[in-house]
């Protein structure tokens, strides 16, 4: 009975370890967090990202805010698919593709203290989109260029 105890303990702990590791590649990490991201679930993507990734995410949540409840319903429809995955060494490249937009993008992973953690910029697409798009719904009209535009015409 003893041996049946710790064979069933062992065989626990090795499936627990294996999942772990399995938790823990480009892979797994970057569908984490896309789906978090895209899905607007912005404190969960924080918890597998760098402090700089940390700062930006929060700047999209406080722009998500202001948004109407229907498009917080939208993003919960969207999927992701990851493409492509390329590990070099301590830096991975994860192409993917959503359904609410055309075209493969690409999110760029570190290794942190032996994890994978996103890495996000400002110039990255996710963050660039998201930027361009609330920029576009708050862009001020600029009344002299209409006015530049009359005076010409006449």
């Amino acid at each position: 009975m003893k041996k049946l105890f710790v064979i069933t303990l062992s065989a626990m702990f090795a499936i627990t370890t294996l999942q772990g590791c399995r938790s823990n590649t480009p892979k797994a990490v970057a569908e984490s967090f896309l789906n978090d991201f895209v899905h607007m679930n912005y404190d969960n993507a924080e918890s597998i990202a760098t402090p700089a990734t940390k700062d930006l995410l929060h700047t999209v949540k406080q722009l998500a805010s202001t948004k109407p409840d229907s498009v917080w319903q939208n993003a919960k429809k969207i999927n992701v698919t990851i493409v492509d995955v390329k590990e070099d060494g301590d830096k991975a490249v994860v192409t993917f593709t959503t359904s609410a937009e055309k075209g493969e993008k690409k999110l760029n992973l570190i290794k942190q203290d032996d994890k994978w953690v996103v890495n996000l910029t400002k110039n990255d697409s996710l963050v660039s989109e998201y930027e361009k798009e609330d920029a576009e719904e708050t862009e001020p009209v600029n009344a002299d260029d209409s006015t530049a535009t009359d005076t010409a015409a006449h």
